[in-house]
């Protein structure tokens, strides 16, 4: 009896397989995420000019305060809102128009595999596939332009109040689709049926019932695409090449730029500030998603 009792104390002191399981994923987090945020929320407290070398500092915070920054971030607010609400809306009737489909049919698992293709396909090589067909030398660009139908030579797509935001669209539709179709999934066909056994509409079934119960997730939904979009680097860093109209190209100026040096540490406040709007939005994003879930589960 007590060697039982003993060997298993022993069993319950090893390690569990699937704590080791997960050990990789510590590290991974640890190295990607939690030491470059450390790194970047002491960096933005630390001064870098010949007055404070080295020493802790507010003049890099003081420094988001500047017309470049504050613009920068402006733009990058209103980028990310509108981009996310039109994805969120087009997206919401895609996801419907997909749920209405057979669960097990070609059309849906086609539709569901390319959003998902699409959602990731960002960065260099979605910008170079906009530049080959709208830029100055793109192919559409030159088909319009032969026609006498475009003038403006492509020159719209380097805008990041205009071709930003198509290119963004191209990557946030998709993502929409994916993360609401649960939702939409969720509704079930005996509130509908209900709705009309009492003599209720279409028209008032969506207003009444659906759209309450689809309103937290669309919320959520909405907010994990501006997140997504507020915080998008390569894409834009590609198109745009002239100067730094939004936050993640002014954070990418700062670190390396040949003509303004010693602005590393502004860069990391600027990182900081990203970090906590980010930070809020998917706090935001959580306490709806629960909520959500809590309906949806019913």
């Amino acid at each position: 009896m007590a060697d039982t009792v003993r060997r298993g104390a022993l069993a319950g002191r090893r390690p569990s397989s699937a704590l080791l399981g997960v050990v990789p994923f510590f590290v991974y987090v640890t190295v990607f995420l939690l030491v470059p945020t450390l790194v970047v929320v002491v960096g933005a407290f630390i001064a870098t000019g010949p007055g404070g070398q080295g020493g802790l500092s507010l003049a890099n915070v003081r420094a988001l305060a500047e017309p470049a920054v504050t613009s920068a971030l402006w733009h990058s607010l209103i980028l990310s809102a509108v981009t996310a609400v039109a994805g969120a809306v087009i997206g919401a009737f895609l996801a419907y128009a997909v749920s209405t489909a057979r669960a097990d049919g070609v059309l849906r698992r086609f539709t569901t595999s390319l959003c998902g293709v699409l959602a990731q396909f960002g960065g260099v090589a979605l910008a170079f596939a906009f530049l080959a067909t709208f830029g100055a030398t793109g192919y559409l660009t030159k088909l319009l332009a032969s026609t006498g139908l475009d003038d403006t030579g492509g020159l719209w797509l380097y805008e990041w109040n205009k071709g930003l935001m198509l290119v963004y669209l191209y990557f946030q539709i998709p993502l929409m689709l994916i993360v609401f179709l649960p939702a939409v999934e969720g509704l079930r066909p005996q509130w509908r049926e209900a709705a009309e056994t009492l003599g209720g509409s279409t028209w008032l079934y969506w207003r009444k019932v659906a759209a309450p119960i689809l309103f937290p997730s669309f919320v959520g939904a909405l907010l994990l695409l501006f997140t997504n979009a507020f915080s998008a680097y390569a894409t834009a860093a590609a198109l745009v090449s002239q100067g730094s109209p939004l936050l993640p190209l002014a954070i990418g100026g700062t670190l390396n730029s040949e003509v303004i040096l010693g602005q590393e540490n502004v860069g990391k406040a600027m990182a900081l500030l990203m970090v906590v709007v980010v930070a809020a939005v998917m706090t935001l994003y959580a306490a709806i998603d629960r909520r959500a879930s809590r309906w949806l589960a019913r």
